[in-house]
């Protein structure tokens, strides 16, 4: 630092007193190793802030438009009851605001029961404390997600149920964050999932896997339409709400036409059980692909009795994901089309077509699907049904997609602008609205993880969760 001195030409009275100058020399004041950091982070949450603030301005500006658009339209409305509508509007808005500027954190939510628990996390029934609600509460660890690199995934889940209005989603209501953990508040879909209902039932019946099929076209349709691939499409994720209709969840493997949402976790799998594979044993493959099949009982009922397991493991099972994911050569959302009939073949034979004792053999009969795709001979499918399943599980430049799909004769007479009109093959039969008899809570310890307490000091950590906390504008009454 050098200074220098200039006075005041002047030395009478009231004249100015000399002023001292002070140059700093960058080169020699330097910073400390916090403060570039601590400044980047600063100006990350900074824009942050005022990106969200922007957005929410333009948001209340295109509801207000379209409001308005949709009252011009209106000739036999009064102007009377459009003012109304428009201060209905205003009123709302206003309560929103006062929402976003509201904390959420656990202590604005009572635990129910523990409903599914997971690598990462668990999910439980909630009842909101000021309202009375009922929700699904899914938590996650973060530093378990910054270790097992699932931040991509996490990041994913969040944009689709964010973004999402379908009702062929799980609508996701608030999410949230502390230093320690993750918290996505979705609607609590009471009839459990695809996956139970299997367990319970081993096979369905034509018309009604025809019912559950035709649901879960529309389903990953609405998917696509967002943007977005699921990638992980099995009975686990299909939900089914109180009605007795599906709705899609676990949105963590999906990734983003539009989104730097990671896709190397498939390739790492499949690195892993290549690892493990020598050229004798994959030349035995091809040798005893027959004896190798899902034929025997005593496969088949293991496979059984792991598969609640294996949907809580980190690992998950591959049973249900197409060869290209694994091939990392470029795919589009034509991977959730194979994962579909994988579903329809389970939900027809009693297992998946591909399933086996250990998920490195599951991963060789998915790569080499031409060997082992195979009806058993003492199941017996109707034509159009086996064809499509052999439509859906092909090659993905053969495979049909949802045009084709929704014409194909096994879905004769489904009228696809009224499947959530219909009455379903199974509506639950609830006791109350925090009935959980369709979730497997007898096998899962009632103990909630315990959430250490929120520092006051933020983590640099936290940086990698930025922006994750969403509020969703119109919260649709709950008809329980």
């Amino acid at each position: 630092m050098q200074r220098s001195s200039t006075s005041s030409q002047s030395s009478a009275p009231g004249s100015q007193k000399p002023v001292d100058y002070v140059y700093f020399d960058r080169s020699s004041a330097g910073f400390s190793s916090d403060a570039v950091p601590h400044a980047k982070a600063a100006q990350l949450k900074l824009e942050h802030y005022y990106k969200v603030a922007v957005d929410a301005a333009i948001e209340r500006n295109t509801r207000r438009v379209e409001l308005e658009r949709k009252l011009q339209a209106d000739v036999l409305m009064s102007e009377e009851r459009k003012l109304r509508c428009l201060q209905q509007l205003g009123r709302k808005e206003s309560s929103f605001l006062r929402l976003r500027r509201t904390r959420l954190g656990l202590d604005d939510f009572r635990t129910v029961k523990v409903i599914g628990k997971g690598a990462f996390g668990e999910v439980r029934l909630v009842q909101k404390v000021d309202t009375g609600k009922i929700y699904a509460m899914k938590t996650l660890r973060k530093e378990e997600m910054l270790k097992k690199d699932q931040l991509a995934h996490v990041r994913a889940e969040r944009d689709v149920l964010a973004e999402s209005n379908s009702p062929w989603v799980v609508q996701l209501f608030y999410s949230f964050q502390d230093t320690q953990t993750l918290y996505l508040i979705m609607e609590f879909l009471p009839g459990g999932d695809l996956m139970t209902m299997l367990i319970k039932y081993d096979t369905f019946s034509e018309d009604v896997t025809r019912f559950y099929m035709a649901e879960c076209v529309l389903a990953i349709e609405a998917i696509h339409s967002l943007g977005f691939i699921h990638r992980d499409i099995k009975p686990d994720n299909i939900l089914i709400d109180k009605d007795g209709h599906v709705k899609l969840s676990d949105f963590g493997l999906s990734t983003g036409f539009h989104k730097q949402h990671d896709s190397s976790y498939y390739q790492k799998l499949l690195e892993s059980a290549n690892n493990t594979q020598t050229s004798a044993a994959r030349n035995s493959v091809m040798v005893n692909a027959i004896h190798l099949t899902m034929t025997s009982k005593d496969q088949i009922a293991t496979w059984k009795a792991n598969r609640r397991k294996l949907a809580y493991s980190t690992v998950g099972t591959p049973d249900y994901i197409a060869p290209e994911i694994f091939q990392q050569k470029g795919y589009g959302n034509e991977c959730d089309w194979w994962s579909l009939g994988a579903i329809m073949f389970e939900c027809l034979v009693g297992y998946p077509p591909f399933c086996s004792e250990s998920t490195h053999e599951t991963y060789q009969k998915i790569m080499q699907w031409q060997y082992y795709l195979a009806f058993p001979d003492d199941v017996h499918l109707s034509h159009e049904a086996e064809d499509l399943v052999r439509r859906l599980i092909t090659s993905a430049d053969r495979r049909l997609r949802v045009d084709k799909i929704k014409s194909h004769p096994f879905f004769y007479g489904v009228n696809w602008d009224s499947l959530r009109q219909i009455d379903p093959p199974f509506i639950p039969n609830l006791r109350s609205m925090t009935d959980t008899q369709y979730f497997p809570t007898d096998e899962i310890e009632q103990n909630p993880a315990e959430v250490p307490a929120a520092d006051t000091n933020t983590s640099q950590n936290d940086l990698a969760f930025l922006g994750y906390t969403f509020k969703r504008f119109t919260i649709a009454p709950q008809a329980f």
